[in-house]
């Protein structure tokens, strides 16, 4: 009971507090912004020839109700959240009438199973390398390897992104060019529609953790650094410990806490999902989604998209703060 009560229902009323700020900000944020989404639309429509002044009226109505503009701000905000806690975050001008949680809920496995594989890949690798290169810093093949890692890790990611597409789908044609999956494959769980979703996300699961795996080694190398001229990891060499043992249950373990932190914290980030990587790849995801509304001005969409996404974050934070004293035995339930 103690536990409960000091330790998970103030983080679970921190986490409520932070989407309910985050939230809030969403809401405001766009109402104090110059650009109004109704006459943005209204001067769309308008512009390809003169319509009935009363059918504009009647159209500029129809657009505050789908928008959530309608009222007073603090009736807008109230309406705001009765919808959003039933779920309603309206439906997609672009893609009208399909609400916008559907929209959000076809695009997101693509982008969950992008971003959670390529992201756990590219840590997992980092880490490694990280802690291996800072160990062994005298090493040939170590210095060889920074070097590598330190030319890749300027490289503006859209830079990247392009080389790889010409490289291996123009002139080398090994992996297709746009698209999730192959054309006229449906849902299914065999071999073939499979093998498709894993050619067509390979470039892009690659480009994300090539361009990340260089601030992974980055963080690593410094947290290995401090760790290495701890006094337990001298003793430990000092007492002719194994060096597999040292390396792993010493230095990298140590290490693991901020890393942890940053992979849950990233994986927070699937619901905002990888806007470059997907528009570059045509991969549809979130990100191709929410870059479509920004273009055609589908406010509701954009909203939605940014309101998973401060949730995603927000219970990222709290399950690892939740699950820290599982991998960080100072740490007590207290």
């Amino acid at each position: 009971m103690s536990l409960l009560r000091r330790y998970i229902v103030p983080r679970i009323i921190q986490w409520l507090i932070v989407i309910f700020v985050g939230v809030t900000v969403a809401f405001l944020v766009p109402r104090f912004t110059p650009t109004d989404p109704v006459q943005t639309t209204l001067m769309r429509v308008t512009a390809y020839g003169a319509i009935n002044p009363e059918a504009v009226a009647k159209l500029e109505e129809i657009l505050k109700d789908l928008y959530g503009l309608r009222g007073s701000l603090f009736q807008q905000y109230v309406r705001f959240w009765k919808h959003l806690l039933r779920g309603d975050l309206g439906p997609s001008l672009t893609m009208f009438p399909t609400p916008v949680i559907e929209v959000i809920r076809n695009s997101l496995p693509w982008t969950a199973g992008l971003l959670i594989i390529s992201t756990i890949i590219g840590w997992t690798i980092g880490i490694i390398i990280g802690t291996f290169t800072t160990y062994f810093s005298g090493r040939k093949w170590t210095q060889i390897l920074d070097t590598i890692l330190m030319c890749i890790y300027p490289i503006p990611y859209y830079i990247m992104a392009l080389v790889l597409v010409i490289l291996f789908a123009y002139v080398l044609p090994v992996f297709p060019l746009v698209g999730g999956v192959g054309i006229g494959l449906k849902l299914s769980f065999s071999w073939t529609f499979v093998g498709s979703v894993l050619k067509h996300g390979f470039l892009p699961a690659l480009s994300l953790i090539i361009i990340g795996l260089g601030y992974r080694v980055l963080s690593q190398k410094a947290l290995v650094s401090t760790v290495v001229a701890s006094d337990y990891v001298t003793y430990a060499e000092a007492a002719a410990l194994p060096r597999r043992k040292i390396l792993f249950q010493y230095v990298m373990r140590n290490t693991l806490l901020p890393q942890i932190t940053d992979l849950a914290l990233s994986l927070g980030l699937v619901f905002s999902g990888a806007l470059i990587t997907e528009y570059v790849f045509s991969y549809p995801g979130i990100g191709q989604v929410l870059y479509t509304a920004i273009l055609q001005g589908d406010f509701n969409l954009m909203m939605g998209i940014t309101l998973f996404s401060i949730v995603g974050i927000a219970t990222a934070a709290l399950i690892i703060d939740l699950l820290y004293p599982l991998f960080d035995p100072r740490v007590r339930y207290r």
